[in-house]
Order: C-alpha cells, then structure tokens, then sequence
C-alpha cells in the first residue's frame, strides 16, 4: 500500500514538474520578437517606394520563420513582396490568398497588416530600419535617509 502511494506523488511530482519546465521553455519566434521590438519603440511612417531592407515574416501556428525582402508600397500600401534569394536573386511571392488579404494591405507602426493565404500562412512584412530609436530609462529615486 505504501508503496502505491509513492508511485501515485511521484508521478504526481514528476508530471507537475514537466509541465512547469514546459511553460518556463515558451520562447518567442522571430516575428514575435521584432513584434515587441515595435510595440515597445514605435516606427517611423512608411512612404511610398520600393524597400530592398525588409524583412519578411512567414507564420503557421506558433513556427515562423522570417526571411531578407523586397516591397514596393504605393498609396502606402503594401503591394509587391518578394523574398531574396542565397544568390541574391528576388522572388516574388505568389500565394492563393484568403478573402482577398493581400489586397489594400495597410502599415502600422513599421508592421503590414497579416495577409493569409488559403492555407492559414500569415506573411507580413516589417520595416526593422523604421524602427525608433530606444528611450532612455526612467531615472530611480533616491531611497529615504535619516538625515
């Protein structure tokens, strides 16, 4: 009976312990972190132009992967994307998109609005040089004396 017991807290114990290292692993992809990187500074506006600086972001469920770019934004929208090749070649991407969502793509805050294919891929594109600058930290108070 004793020995029951022990088995039953220790496979208790151990599946607590495997779920707490599991949630404690939970690390960011590359989208989120330029994504907090622009939520915490801000970015510049966007005009219109072809940007050959940009960064590409193609996510399926929590896996993403972000590659080096090209986009022409006209009426500052987001219009022709393309990923760069090893060999420094362009190719544009070519998607079967869902509703239409890569059509009359807005920019906000240095980040495109997500345009979703068929197949539920979100692709945005990010404008890292647009990025503000950091802020200074908040100056701490000095503690309290007995003077």
């Amino acid at each position: 009976m004793i020995k029951k017991v022990l088995v039953i807290i220790s496979v208790g114990l151990l599946s607590h312990i495997g779920f707490s290292q599991a949630e404690d692993t939970h690390e960011l992809n590359c989208f989120n972190k330029w994504a907090v990187k622009f939520d915490e500074r801000g970015a510049d506006d966007i005009e219109d132009g072809v940007y050959t600086d940009i960064i590409v972001s193609s996510r399926i469920g929590s896996k993403a992967t972000c590659y080096t770019g090209k986009v022409e934004v006209i009426n500052k929208k987001v219009t022709k994307v393309s990923i760069v090749r090893e060999d420094g070649s362009f190719e544009e991407i070519k998607r079967s998109w869902k509703n239409n969502s890569n059509k009359d793509v807005d920019i906000i805050n240095g980040m495109s609005e997500s345009m979703i294919t068929v197949h539920n891929e979100l692709i945005n594109v990010l404008w890292p040089k647009k990025i503000k600058p950091k802020k200074a930290a908040f100056k701490k108070a000095p503690d309290p004396t007995d003077d």
